[in-house]
């Protein structure tokens, strides 16, 4: 594959500060956590989700999932050629924007069950373990080049979330008719 960092559609990433970049991939304090920063990066993401997509519509949610996970590429890949290391720890955008999407279509389960943080907590716990353990395939994709290796594992271990979200929803919730 064709590195993604030399594609015109990631070439504003080049215009900006090397001090913007980085700290944007690090999203500021939390990719200086010393001992987890993917585990900070992932709770700013349960932050992302409480605060804006929870409150979205599913095409919204899906727009603006999006528009991030794209930018989450050209800074990340961006990044890894500012700092000269290959997806760096200390790059934490991957998860922060990934994390969203494990709740995608699921607030009318959330709501029904009557226990929103009980969910939240499933899936971050059901996030970590996917973006640890890279089964089913995951930790290939990080093997792609630039900002797309970066992110696209996160991708992938947000949405393996999601299905067991949608699974566990379907047996243990009934939604009101």
């Amino acid at each position: 594959m064709r590195d993604p960092r030399s594609h015109p559609a990631f070439a504003w990433t080049r215009l900006l500060p090397d001090r913007w970049v980085v700290e944007a991939a690090r999203c500021g304090p939390l990719g200086r956590v010393r001992k987890g920063p993917g585990t900070a990066g992932s709770v700013g993401g349960l932050a992302l989700y409480a605060v804006v997509f929870f409150h979205l519509s599913l095409p919204m949610q899906l727009f603006l999932g999006a528009v991030l996970v794209y930018l989450a590429v050209a800074v990340c890949g961006e990044a890894e050629i500012r700092l000269a290391k290959r997806d760096p720890g200390e790059i934490v955008l991957d998860e922060l924007v990934a994390v969203p999407l494990c709740f995608l279509a699921l607030r009318p389960w959330m709501e029904a069950g009557g226990n929103v943080w009980a969910w939240i907590l499933a899936g971050f716990v059901l996030f970590r373990i996917f973006d640890i353990a890279k089964p089913l395939g995951i930790g290939r994709l990080q093997r792609m080049p630039g900002g797309v290796g970066v992110v696209a594992d996160d991708v992938a271990a947000a949405l393996a979330t999601a299905l067991l979200l949608h699974i566990a929803a379907r047996f243990l919730v009934a939604l009101p008719t």
